[in-house]
């Protein structure tokens, strides 16, 4: 990881310094860096601590850094698996509730 991704987590100013569930500072090593575009980055960090997660996306401009973040039970592996998949149409919500009406003797008898 080059020098500039440390610096995201030394200004306290930015979100990703401290675990949100538990509080405890993140190592920087910890970080890892899943895609970057020219001023984005999508970064995973998981707490040594509490084992919690968060993926975060981080966008750099003259103004500064802005990140959106989320707690997640995901890998960085998973997240990279997900990344790519297509997301859910209406028409795959419909099959899969017409399915899941067509078996509802067998969802009543679990």
């Amino acid at each position: 990881m080059e020098d500039k991704y440390f610096n995201l987590f030394n200004d306290n100013n930015t979100p990703i310094t401290h675990c949100p569930v538990c509080q405890m500072r993140y190592d920087p090593l910890e970080a890892r860096i899943l895609d970057e575009a020219e001023n984005s980055h999508l970064v995973h960090v998981k707490c040594h601590h509490c084992q919690s997660a968060v993926l975060a996306v981080l966008l750099t401009n003259q103004l500064g850094i802005s990140s959106i973040g989320l707690v997640t039970d995901l890998s960085s592996d998973d997240v990279m698996k997900f990344k790519s998949v297509l997301p859910v149409s209406v028409d795959d919500v419909i099959e899969a509730h017409e399915f899941l009406h067509s078996q509802k003797v067998l969802i009543d008898k679990i």
